[in-house]
C-alpha cells in the first residue's frame, strides 16, 4: 500500500509548500531552458545546464532537465551519474528520484531503481505537505502508480489535484494521458492530451499522445497528430517510432527503415527503435540481422522485457501469432510481471486457438491491474461465451447465441464443410486441427474478440489462421450482408494463412478471398461500379507494392472497400494472365521465408513490367464498364443537359439515375419505365443502390405490370446477393402464379443475408410441402415456430400436419400447441381427432408373458 494513512490525510488537508522558491531570473532562464527541450534542442538544452550549474545553480530542475536531455539523445550512462551524484545534494528531490527511477532502469540497474522508489515513498509519507505544488504531486502520483497503488486514485488524488494546483503545469496532463494509454483507455487518453494541447498547442509529447489514442481506430487522425509533433519537434523521437511502426503495418519496409534511421540519429541506442529493426529485419528473413538489432536493443538493459514485448506485437500485428507468442514468452522469460506481455501473449493464445491458456493469462492480468481496459473487456466477453452453444464436427468447432445456433448452426457447419472441401482440394491443403468459428450477436463482442476492444465498425469477419470471428446477421443493420459471402471469404482466409504460416502481405490475403467468393458465387464478392471507375481513373489506384498500405489509413469507407476492390482485381489479374498455378507457387514461396514482390516477380513477371500490365488491365476494366453511358459527374443542382425534356435521351449515368428516381417521386410511372428500360439496357451489371433493376420494377408496380415487375427483379435476384427487397417481392409474387421453385429459391436466397427473419421460412416450408420435400419442409416448419411468427397456430398445424405425413409422433405434441394458440381452429381440430382416431385403431401391444 503506497503512503500510511496519516501521510495521506495531511495531503487532503495541507497545501503549504516549503520548498525553496528560486529567483525571478533564475526562473525565467529555467523556462527557456526547458522551452529548448520541448523543441527537441536537446544539445543546447545540455549546454544550458551544464551552464547553470557550474554557475553553482541550487535547483534541482537543473539537474533534472539535463538527465532527461542526456536520455533523450541516449546518453544512458551519462544520465546516470547525473542522477548519483546529485541524489545527496538534493535528498528531498521527487523529480529527481522519479527521473532516476528510469534512468537507472534503462542502465539496468534495476536494485537502485527500486531503491529509489522507496524513497519517494518514504519522501511523501513523511513530507506531502510539502509536496502540493503540480509537477511535485504528478511525480508521486507517478511513483504511486508504479508502486501498485490503483491507478484510478493516482488520477483522483494526484493528477487531477495537480492540474488544479499548477494549471500551467504540462506534466498532469502528461500523466493523465499516460496512464490511460498504458491501460487502453484511448479515450480518455484522448480527453486529457486534447485538453493539454488547449494550454501547449505547440507540445509535441501531447501531439504524440493523441496520435496514439487515434492509433488502433483513426489512422488518419493519428498521422495528423504525428505530424504536428514532428513540426514542433523535429527531433521526437517517439513521434518517430510510431510512425515507423505505422509503416511496418502497411508493408512499406523501406519508409520504416528511414524513419528509424532519423529516431536513430537522435539517440542511437533507443530500446524501440532497434526493436523495430529487429522486426523489420524478422519480417524480411533476415535472422542474423533480427539477432544483432535485438542485441543493441538490449545493450544497455540485457533484460529488458519491453524489447521482446514490442517484437512480438509488431509480429501479432502482422498475424504472425506463433512467432509473437514465442517474443512474449522471452519478455516473460526477463520479468514474469510484465503484464503487456502477459495480456497480449493472452491474445495471441486466443488467436491460436489456444483457449485455456489464454482466457487464463487473461483474467490473471485483470485480477493484477482492475483498470487495464483490454483485459477487463476479455474477462467480460469470456462470461459472455460461456453462455454460447457450441456445434462440433471432425473439422470445426462453432460458437454461436443459442437462439442463433438452433436456427442456423447446421447451415454454418454445412457451408464451411463445402468450404473446406472445394478451397482444400484447390490450394491443395488438408487441414490437420478444427477450426474454430465464433458469431457474434453482439457487435461490441466481436469487436473485443477480434481487437481487444469493441468499435472497430465496418469488419465482417477476421480471419487470425486457425480463428475466424464473425458479425452475427443480428448485429447487421441498414444494409445487411450475406453471412454465406462472409464465412466463404474468412474461411478462404484459413486456406491461405496456413499455407503460408501467415506469412502474406494483406492484399494478397484479402484478394484471394474476395476472388474466391466469385469463383463460388458469382454474386458473391465485388464488381466494377460507377464509384471504382471514377477511384482507378483518377488518383487513388495503388502500384501492387502499395496495395497493403490503402487498408490501413483509407480516407473513407469508401477507400476501404475499393482496396478489397482492387486487390482482388490484381489476383484476378494473375490468375488471368498466368494461371492458378502460379499464385498457388507464389503461396508457397512465401512460406519459404521469400519476400512477396520476389515472389511474385519469380512467378510471373519482372514487377516493374508487371505493375504496368496490371494498371492497363485495370483500367480497360473501368474503361469498359457499360460504355455506351457518360459516368462524368453533373455540377450538384445542375439540370440535365438540354433541360428536363431532355433528360430521357441522355446517355449519363447519373442523370438517367437521377431523372427516373424524380419520375417514380412524381408517380410518372411510364415515363420512369422508359428512363429506367434505358439504363438497364445500357448498364445490366450494375446492382448497387437505386439501381436500374430496382427503380423498373417500383415503375412496372406503378402502372400495374406485374408480370414485368417479376421479370426484371428475377434478374435483379440472379446477380446480387444481399438484394433482400427483390428476394422478400419475388416469394409475394411467387405464390399466387404457384411458381414454387421460384418461392424457394430466393426464399433460401433471403436466409442466405438473414436466416433470422420467419417469413421466409413460411414461404420455404410451403413450397417444399408443394414440391414434395416433405424433410425440407418438416426442418424449415420447425424453425418458423422457433421464430415465433404472427400466425404462431399456423406454423404450428403445418408443422403438425407435415410430421404426421412422415409419421412421426411429435404430431401430436405440435397439433396441440396450435390449438392452445387459437382453441377454435377447426383444421387443428380435426387433425388432432384424426391422430387420436389413428392411436385407437392401433394394434394392441400384447405383453410378454412373464
Amino acid at each position: 500500500m503506497f503512503l500510511r494513512h496519516s501521510a495521506l490525510a495531511a495531503g487532503l488537508f495541507l497545501a503549504t509548500l516549503l520548498a525553496t522558491t528560486p529567483s525571478v531570473d533564475a526562473a525565467v532562464e529555467l523556462d527557456a531552458t526547458q522551452a529548448l527541450f520541448i523543441k527537441g534542442d536537446y544539445a543546447e538544452c545540455i549546454q544550458a545546464c551544464d551552464t547553470a550549474i557550474a554557475e553553482d545553480e541550487s535547483s534541482d530542475e537543473w539537474r533534472v532537465l539535463l538527465a532527461q536531455s542526456l536520455l533523450e539523445l541516449g546518453r544512458y550512462t551519462n544520465a546516470y551519474s547525473v542522477i548519483i551524484t546529485n541524489l545527496d545534494r538534493f535528498p528531498w528531490s521527487i523529480k529527481l528520484r522519479l527521473l532516476g527511477h528510469e534512468v537507472c532502469r534503462r542502465n539496468g540497474q534495476l536494485d537502485e531503481a527500486a531503491q529509489l522508489l522507496r524513497q519517494i515513498d518514504n519522501l511523501a509519507a513523511n513530507r506531502l505537505w510539502a509536496y502540493q505544488d503540480g509537477a511535485n504531486l504528478t511525480a508521486i502520483g507517478r511513483a504511486a502508480v508504479l508502486l501498485g497503488i490503483d491507478p484510478k486514485r493516482a488520477l483522483e488524488f494526484f493528477f487531477d489535484r495537480a492540474r488544479k494546483a499548477s494549471p500551467d503545469s504540462r506534466e498532469p496532463y502528461l500523466a493523465s494521458g499516460q496512464l490511460a494509454l498504458d491501460k487502453g483507455d484511448f479515450q480518455l487518453a484522448a480527453k486529457s492530451f486534447a485538453d493539454g494541447l488547449k494550454r501547449f498547442p505547440k507540445d509535441a509529447e501531447f501531439h504524440h499522445g493523441l496520435a496514439r489514442a487515434f492509433a488502433p481506430s483513426d489512422r488518419k487522425r493519428m498521422i495528423e497528430s504525428l505530424e504536428a509533433a514532428l513540426e514542433n519537434n523535429p527531433h521526437h523521437v517517439p513521434s518517430f517510432l510510431l510512425l515507423a511502426s505505422h509503416f511496418i503495418d502497411g508493408e512499406d519496409y523501406e519508409a520504416a527503415g528511414k524513419t528509424l534511421e532519423k529516431a536513430l540519429a537522435v539517440n542511437p541506442w533507443h530500446p524501440e527503435a532497434w526493436a523495430n529493426r529487429a522486426v523489420i529485419a524478422h519480417l524480411r528473413g533476415d535472422a542474423r540481422g533480427e539477432t544483432a538489432a535485438r542485441e543493441k536493443a538490449l545493450r544497455f538493459w540485457d533484460t529488458n522485457p519491453e524489447v521482446d514485448f514490442l517484437i512480438g506485437r509488431a509480429l501479432s500485428q502482422k498475424y504472425r501469432f506463433a512467432e509473437g507468442a514465442s517474443r512474449q514468452q522471452a519478455a516473460l522469460a526477463f520479468d514474469t510481471n510484465y503484464l503487456p506481455a502477459r495480456l497480449q501473449l493472452a491474445q495471441d493464445d486466443l488467436r491460436l486457438g489456444d483457449e485455456p491458456q489464454g482466457w487464463a493469462l487473461a483474467h490473471g492480468v485483470h485480477d493484477a491491474d482492475g483498470y487495464d481496459v483490454t483485459a477487463y473487456n476479455l474477462v467480460a466477453l469470456h462470461d459472455s461465451l460461456l453462455k454460447f452453444t457450441t456445434l462440433t464436427n471432425r473439422h470445426f468447432i462453432v460458437r454461436m447465441a443459442t437462439n442463433e445456433a438452433s436456427i442456423y448452426g447446421d447451415a454454418v457447419l454445412a457451408l464451411l464443410e463445402r468450404a473446406r472441401s472445394v478451397l482444400g482440394k484447390k490450394y491443395g491443403l488438408d487441414l490437420a486441427r478444427p477450426v474454430t468459428i465464433e458469431i457474434f450477436p453482439d457487435p461490441k463482442d466481436f469487436g473485443v474478440r477480434t481487437f481487444g476492444m469493441p468499435g472497430n465498425p465496418g469488419y465482417l469477419g477476421v480471419c487470425f489462421g486457425n480463428v475466424i470471428t464473425a458479425n452475427s446477421p443480428a448485429s447487421q443493420s441498414g444494409h445487411p450482408a450475406n453471412w454465406q459471402a462472409v464465412l466463404w471469404h474468412e474461411f478462404c482466409h484459413v486456406i491461405t494463412l496456413s499455407l503460408t504460416h501467415n506469412k502474406m502481405p494483406r492484399w494478397l490475403s484479402e484478394g484471394i478471398s474476395v476472388f474466391e467468393e466469385k469463383q463460388e458465387n458469382p454474386t458473391w464478392g465485388q464488381e466494377m461500379n460507377p464509384l471504382y471507375r471514377e477511384m482507378i481513373l483518377g488518383k487513388d489506384f495503388s502500384p501492387l507494392s502499395e496495395l497493403s498500405a490503402a487498408f490501413l489509413a483509407p480516407k473513407s469507407d469508401q477507400h476501404l472497400q475499393f482496396a478489397y476492390y482492387e486487390s482482388s482485381l490484381a489476383v484476378e489479374f494473375l490468375v488471368t494472365r498466368f494461371g492458378i498455378k502460379a499464385l498457388q507457387h507464389i503461396l508457397q514461396d512465401l512460406n519459404d521465408g521469400a519476400e512477396l514482390n520476389a515472389a511474385i516477380s519469380k512467378r510471373t513477371a519482372p514487377l516493374e513490367k508487371l505493375e504496368k500490365d496490371f494498371a492497363r488491365f485495370a483500367t480497360d476494366r473501368a474503361r469498359n464498364l457499360a460504355p455506351g453511358l457518360d459516368f462524368e459527374k453533373p455540377k450538384p443542382g445542375a439540370a440535365a443537359p438540354g433541360g428536363e425534356a431532355a433528360a430521357g435521351s441522355s446517355t449519363n449515368f447519373y442523370a438517367l439515375t437521377r431523372e427516373t428516381r424524380r419520375m417514380l417521386r412524381d408517380k410518372k410511372w411510364a415515363e420512369a419505365k422508359g428512363s429506367g428500360e434505358k439504363l438497364l439496357q445500357l448498364y445490366p451489371g450494375h446492382t448497387g443502390p437505386e439501381n436500374a433493376y430496382e427503380l423498373l420494377a417500383e415503375a412496372y408496380r406503378g402502372l400495374g405490370e406485374t408480370n414485368a415487375e417479376r421479370s426484371v427483379l428475377a434478374r435483379w435476384a440472379d446477380r446480387d446477393a444481399d438484394a433482400l427487397e427483390a428476394y422478400s417481392r419475388l416469394m409475394e409474387l411467387g405464390v399466387p402464379r404457384a411458381d414454387w421453385g421460384s418461392v424457394a429459391t430466393n426464399a433460401e436466397r433471403y436466409l442466405a443475408v438473414n436466416p433470422l427473419i420467419h417469413s421466409p421460412y413460411g414461404f420455404l416450408a410451403e413450397a417444399d410441402e408443394v414440391l414434395g420435400r416433405t424433410n425440407e419442409a418438416i426442418r424449415a416448419s420447425r424453425t418458423l415456430v422457433k421464430l415465433n411468427p404472427p400466425d404462431l397456430a399456423g406454423a404450428e398445424y403445418r408443422l403438425a400436419r407435415l410430421l404426421h405425413t412422415a409419421r412421426d409422433p411429435e404430431a401430436k405434441r405440435h397439433v396441440l400447441m396450435a390449438l392452445e394458440e387459437a382453441p377454435r381452429f377447426r383444421d387443428a381440430q380435426r387433425l388432432l381427432l384424426e391422430l387420436a382416431g389413428e392411436r385407437s385403431n392401433a394394434p394392441a401391444k400384447l405383453e410378454t408373458p412373464k
